[in-house]
């Protein structure tokens, strides 16, 4: 029995990935919007962790940047940021929300990379961004007092299971 390819080609690959860029930008920006100084401190957290934030909410803007040029080089349309819902009230909801999209982002990377296969290049590219939402991953999850090395070896979510995971937080 053959299996169905969950994407068409590279365009779509980089597309699945920039939907998710798309959603991890918005939701740090949106926070860093939201969080000042006093509400890291009020936390019980230094204000050093809302610079770090900073740093993933640039690391995002810059994914999707790369994403949105890798894309248009191949005559394709990138897909546009949509609306998320993000479901968190204070800053620590925020945190305990941020590790498991980092997590999801990490996966869905794993997952796709074997799409890009025949393309060194995107390969190569899509893995560079995938070390760094591992970093992401293991950052927040060290704050939220979640295990900063779940397994030994990354499990490769599916489009099915990404869109599962991601798709409540995605409006339109």
């Amino acid at each position: 029995m053959a299996t169905t390819k969950p994407f068409k080609d590279n365009v779509d690959v980089l597309n699945y990935a920039l939907t998710l860029e798309h959603l991890e930008a918005t939701f740090y920006r949106e926070a860093m919007d939201k969080f000042s100084n006093s509400d890291y401190t009020a936390a019980g957290l230094q204000t050093s962790v809302r610079d770090w934030i900073g740093t993933i909410a640039k690391d995002e803007s810059d994914h999707v940047d790369a994403l949105t040029a890798a894309i248009k080089q191949l005559k394709g349309a990138p897909v546009a940021e949509g609306t998320y819902n993000f479901a968190y009230t204070d800053l620590m909801s925020f945190l305990k929300l941020a590790a498991p999209i980092e997590g999801v982002g990490v996966g869905a990377y794993t997952g796709a990379a074997q799409y890009l296969i025949d393309s060194h290049a995107l390969l190569t590219a899509a893995l560079t961004i995938h070390g760094v939402e591992g970093r992401h991953a293991a950052y927040l999850n060290v704050l939220t007092g979640a295990d900063p090395f779940p397994a030994a070896v990354e499990k490769a979510l599916t489009k099915d299971e990404v869109l599962a995971a991601a798709g409540p937080l995605i409006k339109s």
